[in-house]
C-alpha cells in the first residue's frame, strides 16, 4: 500500500514532513518490535494499513487543539495523528512500559514538541478538558465513554476507532455518527 496514494484519493492532503515521520517510525518500529513485540503490525503492509487507518479521520474531524489517546499502544492512532496534526497536543496514554518507551523514543527522535506520553492507565492522568478522546481496539464503547468522561466538556468529541460491532455497541440515543470505510468504523460522538 503506498499511503500517499491512497489519501490522495481520498483527497486527503498532508503535509510532506508526515510522510518522512511515517518513514522514521516505520524504521524504529521494525527494530523494536522484533525485540519488544510492540504490535501484531511485523511487516510493512499492515503497518501502512494501520497508519492509514489512523490518519483517514482528518478528512473529517475538525480542528482541535488537543487529543488524549486512551491505550496508544505502539502508537496506533495518536502518534500518526500527532504526526499529521503538528498545532494539536496530543496525549498518548499507555500503561505498558515497552510501548510507552518507544513512544517516548518516537517522540524525541522526531522532535515532537505537541505529544505528551502517559506512561499509566487513563484512570491514573490528572482530568482536564480535552477537545477529542481517540481510542482504537481497547475495549467498548460503554467502557470507553466511561474512561473519557473526566475529560470531557461542552463542545467535545470522541472517536472510536470500530470494527463490524460498532452497531451493536453504540447508544442511539447519542449523538453519534460512523463513518464506514472499506476495513474500519469510525465512531463520532457529540458531547
Amino acid at each position: 500500500m503506498n499511503i500517499e496514494a491512497e489519501l490522495l484519493k481520498e483527497n486527503i492532503t498532508l503535509d510532506p514532513q508526515f510522510f518522512e515521520y511515517v518513514k522514521r517510525y516505520k524504521e524504529h518500529l521494525k527494530k523494536w518490535n522484533k525485540i519488544h513485540n510492540l504490535t501484531g503490525a511485523k511487516k510493512e503492509e499492515l503497518m501502512d494499513k494501520f497508519i492509514y487507518d489512523a490518519v483517514y479521520p482528518v478528512s473529517f474531524l475538525p480542528k482541535v487543539k488537543s487529543i488524549l489517546d486512551i491505550g496508544t499502544g505502539a502508537g496506533f492512532p495518536g502518534m500518526i495523528l500527532a504526526f499529521a496534526l503538528p498545532e494539536t497536543e496530543v496525549i498518548l496514554c499507555e500503561p505498558l512500559q515497552k510501548r510507552a518507551s518507544f513512544l517516548q523514543f518516537i517522540k524525541a527522535d522526531l522532535h515532537l514538541k505537541n505529544v505528551t506520553v502517559a506512561n499509566c492507565r487513563v484512570e491514573e492522568l490528572t482530568p482536564r478538558p480535552i477537545e477529542l478522546v481517540t481510542s482504537r481496539a481497547v475495549t467498548d464503547t460503554k467502557m470507553l465513554m466511561q474512561l473519557s468522561q473526566p475529560f470531557l466538556t461542552q463542545g467535545s468529541k470522541l472517536l472510536f476507532y470500530k470494527g463490524e460491532r460498532v452497531f451493536e455497541e453504540v447508544d442511539t440515543s447519542l449523538k453519534h455518527q460512523i463513518i464506514q470505510t472499506q476495513n474500519r468504523h469510525y465512531l463520532v460522538i457529540d458531547v
